[in-house]
């Protein structure tokens, strides 16, 4: 064997890496999908949203709800038992509103059991897909966020409050057109979140309440609703993620840097017992044994 035969030996391994990697991953993720589906009596459905180094340059792929992950979502909710209840694990920025709501209505029209789990959070649209649902299920950190319109880069509400504050002579033909855009747009989201929430036994009024509230504008796009907040808007939210939902998110790694941002011992810590005859010395912490 030539040195050039080394050398193209080390430069096929080298760019068969990522795929290989890439399968092991898949492999890994599939084996907990099917263990939490044994354990749950369920359909696991995962919607996750994140940078993954996916080729051999290593170029970041942006991710959100599209028409391809409602395809997908549609065909499996289709190969389920209409007895068999669904978890669906979420984790998005959002995506499109046609998407989201298709998602939507498939689960809300499931008849068994809908369950989301958002381990870290789930935005816009995301936030909706979780509305669906019978339960929502969130880390104690996590969050979701209103679902306002928006189009291209600006709340449909705040084109609208722009709009207000001018006279009509003052506007062009395109800001008339966009804020004709922007009250529609409002207007369906709002009336479809209100559907919805009937749809899964709401009352009226609390339904009409919850769907202004989330679509009307009151907060930034990317403001976070935490568990306690969550709650306090009426949504049926615990806390109690298995175990198996955080394995299940550290096989979806994001883009590999060059420095680490973050740095820890990756194993759960405990406090330890005080030395004897040291009263009042506040106990050190160390890994579980």
């Amino acid at each position: 064997m030539t040195i050039f035969d080394v050398f193209w030996f080390f430069l096929i391994l080298a760019s068969l890496q990522p795929v290989i990697r890439q399968k092991f991953l898949e492999a890994t993720r599939a084996r907990l999908i099917r263990a939490l589906e044994r354990r749950r009596g369920s359909r696991v459905i995962a919607l996750i949203h994140r940078q993954e180094t996916m080729s051999l340059l290593g170029f970041p792929l942006v991710r959100y709800i599209d028409i391809d992950d409602s395809e997908e979502v549609l065909r499996a909710i289709q190969l389920t038992d209409p007895k068999v209840p669904i978890d669906l694990i979420l984790h998005t920025p959002g995506g499109l509103v046609l998407a989201a709501e298709q998602i939507a209505n498939a689960l809300a029209s499931h008849p068994s059991e809908v369950t989301v789990f958002v381990p870290h959070y789930a935005m816009s649209g995301g936030t909706l897909l979780a509305m669906a649902a019978n339960h929502i299920v969130m880390a104690p950190h996590a969050v979701l966020g209103p679902v306002d319109p928006q189009l291209g880069q600006w709340p449909a509400a705040s084109i609208l409050k722009a709009v207000e504050k001018k006279e009509s002579k003052d506007l062009d033909d395109q800001t008339v057109i966009m804020a004709d855009v922007a009250a529609k747009s409002m207007a369906q989201v709002c009336g479809y979140v209100r559907e919805l929430l009937l749809s899964r036994g709401w009352e009226k009024e609390k339904a009409e309440q919850l769907a202004q509230t989330m679509t009307e504008g009151r907060w930034t796009h990317d403001y976070p609703i935490t568990v306690k907040e969550a709650k306090a808007l009426g949504l049926n939210v615990s806390t109690d993620m298995p175990a198996e939902i955080f394995s299940f998110m550290r096989l979806f790694p994001q883009v590999a840097m060059r420095r680490p941002s973050v740095e820890y011992m990756p194993m759960p810590y405990s406090p330890a017992p005080a030395p004897r005859g040291e009263k009042g010395v506040k106990p050190k912490t160390f890994p579980d044994s």
